[in-house]
């Protein structure tokens, strides 16, 4: 099983991954990993913070020679601002010239102070950014290393930005990767692509911010993926606390999601058919390719709503914890639109995910004892 650990703040020296469960002989590549903390950089109205940090990860354990050695791995990525805030973020005793003490609506500041009685919004803050998840996005890079071996590939693309919707008439392929994050906002739409830069260029101009959707789909997962036995072990909903537990993120659906309530039972599931080539399938995909809590062999669909960023550059109104006054939130540097870069972190945790599954299932201290469970399994499902 793959557990994985992060640790480190927005501003502070770096951003700590620790993934335990990786099986021996994995090959990994540090290219690919840093690949991933780049496209979780790509976004037409990312802020200024992408500008300066050029991610990288560390190998601090666990990999010998390129490949993995059953032990638990451990990446350090450098922040690169940290120069810049050595007396703010200070490590050693003392205190800080200056607290921030106006909670910025919609954040975890006043939540955060409340629940641990403290007097600087900082100490919140720094741990709570969305910085946080470029150590996510380094662990989901492992997890797409172990389910390609059992040719299992993970994609995402940006279907709604301010209200700007893409129209597709067949879903992205994997294939379709580099179109897609040659995009400005990762969208394959190229048409709705454009209109949405150009409604993420007046948010600018407004001092505003936007939200949006986006899809992730799981190709070549196996049926039986999960579990039908207990509610924590079923996969949806696995996927699901994942990609909420992504800051900004709001909702989740498989399939056709909350459209399932506006339909009849016979539209809404999917008819399964037989035929010796095709073995067990199904013409539509309603469910999402899980049904039960497990996989059903079809592809994983599943869409994520990010709710607009709540730092502002016209900050909202709050209440000063100090004086209690109403006045306006401070603001602290962020970005406009981050849709396409949610995206990419819905990937890698639904990569962990699946990998997580795949691992339980098949089992295995190695990636050859991974990999001849894996083609048991395999063969079985065409016998039966």
């Amino acid at each position: 099983m793959l557990r994985y650990l992060t640790a480190g703040e927005s501003h502070g020296p770096g951003l700590l991954t620790i993934v335990e469960g990786m099986p021996y002989g994995f090959k990994v590549d540090t290219n690919f990993i840093n690949n991933e903390l780049s496209r979780r950089q790509l976004g037409f109205g990312r802020g200024m913070r992408m500008q300066i940090e050029g991610d990288k990860v560390e190998v601090v354990s666990g990999i010998r020679f390129g490949k993995t050695l059953g032990s638990p791995v451990a990446f350090l990525i450098r922040n690169k601002d940290w120069e810049n805030w050595t007396e703010i973020m200070k490590i050693e005793e003392g205190e800080a010239e200056e607290t921030l003490t106006k909670p910025r609506p919609g954040h975890a500041d006043l939540a955060g102070l409340q629940k641990i009685n403290g007097k600087d919004i900082r100490d919140i803050l720094e741990r709570s950014s969305a910085r946080e998840t470029t150590a996510r996005v380094a662990a989901g890079a492992l997890a797409k290393l172990i389910i390609a071996e059992l040719d299992i590939y993970i994609l995402s693309h940006v279907t709604n930005i301010g209200g700007c919707k893409a129209c597709l008439n067949d879903p992205p392929l994997i294939e379709d990767i580099k179109k897609i994050d040659s995009s400005p906002v990762r969208c394959l739409d190229e048409k709705a692509g454009s209109e949405m830069v150009e409604i993420i260029r007046k948010a600018i101009d407004e001092k505003e911010t936007l939200g949006g959707t986006f899809e992730i789909i799981v190709y070549g997962a196996p049926p039986g993926l999960g579990s039908y036995v207990h509610w924590d072990k079923k996969l949806d909903a696995k996927i699901a606390q994942a990609l909420m537990s992504i800051q900004a993120i709001k909702g989740v659906e498989f399939g056709e999601g909350f459209n399932l309530a506006n339909l009849k039972g016979s539209d809404a599931h999917d008819e399964i058919f037989y035929n010796n080539t095709k073995k067990f399938y199904r013409k539509t995909n309603r469910a999402g390719g899980i049904e039960g809590g497990m996989t059903n062999g079809e592809p994983v669909v599943i869409k994520a709503v990010m709710k607009p960023i709540p730092t502002l550059g016209k900050p909202l109104m709050t209440v000063d914890m100090k004086t209690k006054e109403a006045m306006p939130a401070f603001k602290e540097r962020s970005d406009v639109c981050a849709v396409p870069s949610a995206a990419v972190i819905g990937e890698s945790v639904v990569a962990i995910e699946i990998a997580n599954a795949a691992l339980e299932k098949f089992g295995g201290d190695s990636i050859g004892e991974l990999k001849s469970n894996y083609n048991s399994y395999l063969k079985r499902l065409k016998e039966m």
